[in-house]
């Protein structure tokens, strides 16, 4: 429904997390009879969530305790990890700055270049514990440094970036043609963000095996207040679930993933955002907060330290419990930021859905508190 915001502009209504709420059905099921697993071309993953690929939540060793534990975390091969041999050091001082100094500092941590060979180390190293490896670059440094990646074996290649279309145009440079080169590439490729259904559908048509829906900084980002961005994110995984509906019925039955990307602070949010259509859900606050995280008690995504103009900020987190017991439990807490893959099961139980396809017919109810 569009509202007329003067004579000159009219806007359509969205809704975040927060306006929505899930509907009972009059099934109930057992929640140790409900499966949250989900596939991506061949990789089959015991829990719908992936890490986010930001330093304050993946590193090497983050990405392979999650893999064995059913999650996929992607590592930022943009990051301290692929700029620093030990970036222990660097982690420690971004944790002890000052408010007031921290994106400075940071920028000029993050200058330091990106090096190849750390690239391919990284992945090695994930890949050699026996788990799915996955690394994110930018739209802006894919061309740069995507042969690297490849070569060294990567399993799951995701671009993302605030705002990812089909194709990257650079007046000072080669533009980036994601439909050739995600043709051109022999491993699956998850590209986002996106937050409309034309935008999604255009992604979907160069190949990739996933979508981001969402602008991805989460509780990190001041993309509304610097650019004027946002994505009101239950709208948003809507309009993107229907242009994969679209794009099956187009392509003559391709399924395209849906992930879920920014928004996402507690197992609530989670929850809404499968049943408004995703497949998945991208997670940075939230797994910032475990006490293993190598944020130390921080979060903060690649906005924060653009060199020009950043559009995100290093923020305190609440370190709820270790990586494991944010994700499996036990609970000790009722606020959602613990056990968020039992409170999922729960709430697939609770309504009667035994799958993550399945759930996502839930009914859903709008702005339940007003």
């Amino acid at each position: 429904m569009e509202i007329e915001l003067g004579r000159g502009k009219r806007g359509r209504r969205a809704y975040t997390f927060d306006d929505v709420a899930i509907v009972p059905t009059r099934r109930t099921r057992n929640p140790a009879d409900v499966s949250t697993s989900w596939t991506i071309d061949a990789f089959t993953f015991e829990t719908p969530i992936l890490g986010a690929p930001m330093d304050s939540v993946v590193s090497p060793e983050t990405a392979i305790a999650l893999g064995r534990m059913g999650v996929l975390g992607v590592l930022d091969l943009e990051g301290l990890w692929t700029r620093y041999e030990d970036p222990a050091p660097i982690l420690a001082e971004i944790a002890s700055l000052p408010a007031e100094s921290a994106t400075q500092r940071m920028q000029a941590l993050y200058a330091e270049p990106i090096k190849p060979e750390l690239i391919t180390q990284r992945i090695a190293e994930i890949r050699d514990a026996g788990v799915v490896a996955a690394g994110a670059l930018s739209p802006q440094r894919t061309a740069e440094h995507y042969e690297t990646v490849v070569n060294a074996g990567v399993d799951l290649f995701v671009i993302r970036g605030t705002t990812v279309s089909a194709e990257h145009v650079s007046s000072d440079g080669e533009s980036l043609n994601l439909k050739q080169f995600i043709y051109d590439l022999d491993v699956p490729v998850i590209v986002g963000g996106v937050g409309t259904h034309k935008a999604a559908l255009h992604l979907m048509r160069t190949g990739a095996a996933g979508v981001l829906v969402g602008f991805g900084g989460g509780a990190a980002s001041t993309t509304r207040s610097a650019l004027g961005i946002h994505t009101p994110m239950a709208t948003a995984v809507a309009d993107v679930s229907a242009a994969r509906r679209d794009y099956m019925d187009e392509s003559g039955g391709r399924y395209v993933h849906v992930i879920a990307d920014g928004g996402m602070g507690t197992s609530g949010d989670i929850v809404k955002a499968i049943a408004m259509g995703a497949d998945a859900v991208m997670l940075g606050v939230s797994l910032a907060r475990a006490t293993d995280a190598p944020g130390g008690g921080f979060h903060w995504g690649q906005e924060a330290h653009h060199a020009t103009l950043p559009r995100g900020r290093r923020v305190a987190v609440d370190q709820a419990a270790t990586l494991e017991e944010v994700l499996f439990g036990p609970a000790t807490t009722a606020d959602g930021t613990t056990n968020l893959l039992g409170a999922l099961r729960k709430s697939m139980a609770t309504t009667g859905y035994s799958d993550i396809k399945e759930f996502q017919r839930v009914d859903v109810v709008v702005s339940p508190y007003e």
